[in-house]
């Protein structure tokens, strides 16, 4: 254990210990030059037959926080790894567990569990939102901290996982009974956004009734059964919904669930009786009026309230759709009804980058024509969707353009002119994107020129670089390479995103591979090649390749050597014997070795 007043890695000077479990203690630290404070957390290593899933939890935990940023949740600062311990430096987050607060009070205030309820959805949310999804799984009133501003903050990350999307089922059953969902212990599929949503339920329910759903025997009885005055209330809805058994009849998106508990006292017992109140009284109201004129301004207001509340009913249609141009039909639905909610946009990409029935994940032509259908869709302001969206959610307009670029260079295998465009738009220095993202859009724009280069291969009069020179456009291409091999060697630091600099080894690896024969006739030499394909190569079957990103870095590392055994093929056949000599202004610029 690390000792009280000893200072850690020269830097953290360890004031008290502040909580403990079976194989960890977390201490307050103090950084005495910045003068912060730090949570500590250590973990012993016994060398017992489960230290290696302990390890494993630990590197998945922290690898997965680093990459994180949200306010409801710590940021990691340190990782130290000793021969006994494992040592996290983290965010001490200021406050008290749930569990400690209702251990001292009980049961508490339905519209204080609301507001928590809301920020532990939002912060859920944006944990399946990313790419792969994070599933969280240990949802509970001791996993959720309380800061003396009444925010909430998510703590403990030992047992989330990322969704992996054609698994059949969990490889570890992780969860605090009482809490976790059933499929958490197997034999039910994967584990996936639902059951984060049944975790966040169960808590509530503790929440509400001050009982653990261990107190009653792991069931989850109707709110109003232990706590009267929320009998027949919408939060008792909610929570019975949360908590379904079967996955396929709770909430099945944390929008959904944030929606019901923005809107839940329309669902109490009263409103309900004062709705339908007011609705008798209204009809009686029509009979009594002239039936035509006003029948018909009724039914106008009715159609309208049904249509403002149904944005997410399309969503949960869309899906449940069977095919992609279905899903975009009611999404397009969604548009119509609100064009600046960000949500929409995200699924539309989502769907088109599912894998299909055949396990391929590609973005093809259709899918693409009906996307642009969708966003170019007047959304009745004499404005399309998109513009719309631009107009009036910048940040979420430049998220969506941003993935949709990084997405369509990963997966569409048609004309990249448009995602050029979009590239150039968010690269530009008045964009409002950050300085990281406008350096890996400048990379993307080149990529994509590049694809388009290969697409108008032979000089047509189509070719993006003219038809003049059949040279030229292969030394720019080149210097494209290079420059994007340069600014590649930071992008994993910029972005703490390996996956990143992974692609763009793969799609060097396959640049060179489809026009090696023209590069060398424009000039650049074998072993300019080679020393490109061996920078990548070096990266990619380096140690420090995260152990999620081990199966991709394979993948491009395969493509990279292919790459490079057909350059050394060409080599012993001396393909690029007796080409032409390049003229020394084309090729000016493509002299500069790779770093």
């Amino acid at each position: 254990m690390l000792e009280i007043g000893s200072v850690l890695d020269g830097k953290y000077k360890i004031l008290n210990e502040i909580g403990h479990g079976g194989m960890s203690v977390v201490y307050l630290a103090l950084n005495e030059k910045a003068n912060k404070t730090w949570a500590v957390k250590e973990v012993r290593k016994d060398g017992g037959n489960d230290n290696e899933v302990v390890s494993q939890g630990l590197i998945a935990e922290t690898e997965m926080l680093k990459k994180l940023n949200h306010p409801n949740l710590p940021s990691i600062v340190d990782v130290i790894d000793t021969s006994d311990t494992f040592i996290i430096v983290m965010d001490y987050i200021e406050g008290r567990s749930l569990q400690s607060v209702l251990n001292h009070t009980g049961a508490q205030d339905p519209e204080k569990v609301l507001e928590w309820s809301k920020q532990l959805c939002d912060v859920l949310g944006y944990l399946h939102s990313r790419q792969p999804a994070i599933i969280y799984r240990d949802m509970k009133p001791a996993n959720v901290m309380l800061r003396p501003d009444g925010q909430v903050a998510l703590i403990d990350f030992g047992t989330a996982r990322e969704y992996k999307e054609h698994s059949q089922g969990d490889t570890t059953w992780l969860g605090t009974r009482g809490y976790a969902a059933p499929e958490q212990f197997g034999g039910r599929g994967q584990t996936d956004a639902r059951t984060d949503i049944y975790c966040l339920g169960a808590t509530m329910y503790h929440l509400l009734t001050g009982y653990s759903p261990a107190d009653t025997q792991f069931v989850i009885y109707p709110l109003g059964q232990l706590v009267p005055s929320l009998a027949g209330s919408g939060l008792e809805k909610v929570v019975a919904k949360c908590c379904e058994p079967d996955p396929a009849n709770r909430y099945q998106s944390c929008a959904e669930l944030m929606y019901a508990l923005e809107h839940v006292h329309d669902e109490d017992a009263v409103a309900i009786r004062e709705r339908n109140k007011k609705w008798r009284l209204f009809l009686a109201g029509c009979i009594l009026a002239v039936v035509g004129l006003v029948g018909m301004i009724g039914f106008g207001i009715t159609n309208k309230v049904a249509e403002g509340n149904s944005q997410d009913a399309f969503y949960t249609s869309a899906n449940t759709a069977a095919t992609f141009e279905e899903k975009v039909g009611y999404i397009s639905k969604a548009m119509a009804i609100d064009p600046s909610k960000k949500e929409s946009y995200d699924l539309l990409l989502q769907y088109a980058t599912d894998r299909d029935d055949e396990g391929r994940q590609v973005i093809t032509s259709e899918e693409d024509k009906l996307i642009n259908q969708c966003l170019t869709a007047s959304s009745g302001k004499n404005s399309s969707n998109i513009a719309e969206f631009k107009r009036r959610n910048k940040k979420g307009y430049l998220d969506f353009q941003y993935n949709r670029v990084y997405q369509y260079i990963n997966y569409f295998r048609g004309n990249m002119q448009k995602t050029k465009d979009i590239a150039d738009e968010l690269a530009s220095d008045d964009s409002g994107i950050d300085e990281n993202q406008r350096t890996l859009c400048e990379c993307f724009s080149m990529l994509c020129s590049l694809r388009l280069l290969g697409d108008n291969a032979g000089g047509n009069s189509d070719s993006l670089f003219g038809a003049d020179d059949q040279i030229k456009p292969y030394v720019e291409a080149w210097e494209s390479l290079e420059k994007i091999a340069g600014k590649n060697a930071d992008i994993d630091k910029l972005t703490k995103d390996q996956v990143i600099s992974i692609f763009i080894y793969k799609q060097v690896a396959e640049q060179v591979s489809t026009n090696m024969t023209q590069y060398l006739k424009a000039g650049i030499s074998e072993e300019k090649m080679e020393a490109m394909l061996n920078v990548g190569n070096r990266y990619l079957s380096s140690a420090s390749i995260d152990i999620n990103n081990k199966e991709l870095a394979a993948q491009a590392l395969k493509d990279t050597e292919d790459a490079l055994h057909l350059l050394k093929q060409d080599k012993k056949t001396d393909n690029g014997a007796g080409t032409a000599p390049v003229d020394a202004t084309a090729a000016e610029g493509s002299d500069d070795n790779v770093e």
